[in-house]
């Protein structure tokens, strides 16, 4: 399906008109509602990250669980926290504590040999959360990485047939913002074919009335 940046600006310009102005900024969100679609199939169920075009106006937290040299290398490119792996073990059979992280930080990257002890440790709770951490070989270039978590949102599909995320602030140039929702549309696209099941396309400010295309 093919999608159209000055259609998409211009449904970003009606939803920033139908807000309201507000003392703080607002997020613009995005909402795709689909028909048709069987959400317990698990072939239409999606939990996907995608890398945008435009940072969406928000802090992104980044967790690297490393040894050795990425320890440096990860602090060094401005990782939010570094777990070691002397650090990981006093997760362990600690679920608040897990869960505290899991709330705390947006993606997780590990060095590919202590995968097996983060399944183990942060595993029960970062999985059902799809933030299993991406492995890192040892010589990665970590810069990079943690550039491309801080422009990413996950996109979700589970017990509602619609997918839900935010793809910027209202501050934001329309156009960018539309950039944003055309890398959304295009990874849900590959996934499930919205010329069969795309209700409706949907933007809004967090308190405005939606814009809605069809």
């Amino acid at each position: 399906m093919q999608f159209d940046i000055p259609k998409l600006t211009a449904l970003v310009d009606e939803a920033k008109k139908n807000s309201k102005r507000r003392n703080f900024s607002q997020a613009m969100e995005l909402v795709v509602n689909f028909k048709g679609l069987d959400v317990k199939a698990p072939e239409n169920r999606i939990n996907e990250n995608v890398s945008l075009a435009n940072p969406i106006g928000r802090d992104v937290k980044v967790c690297m669980i490393a040894d050795g040299d990425l320890v440096v290398k990860a602090r060094n490119a401005g990782a939010d926290l570094v777990i070691t792996k002397q650090e990981l073990d006093q997760y362990a059979g600690n679920k608040k504590a897990v869960k505290k992280l899991a709330d705390a930080y947006d993606y997780f990257a590990a060095r590919t040999d202590l995968m097996a002890t983060v399944g183990k440790t942060l595993g029960s709770v970062l999985g059902p959360r799809g933030k299993m951490p991406e492995p890192i070989p040892p010589t990665a270039n970590v810069e990079p990485i943690i550039k491309r978590y801080r422009s990413s949102i996950r996109v979700k599909i589970r017990d509602q047939p619609a997918v839900r995320c935010r793809i910027g602030a209202e501050g934001m140039d329309s156009k960018a913002i539309a950039e944003n929702i055309m890398a959304v549309l295009n990874t849900i696209d590959r996934k499930i074919k919205l010329d069969q099941y795309l209700s409706s396309i949907v933007v809004k400010t967090t308190m405005g009335k939606p814009a809605k295309m069809r």
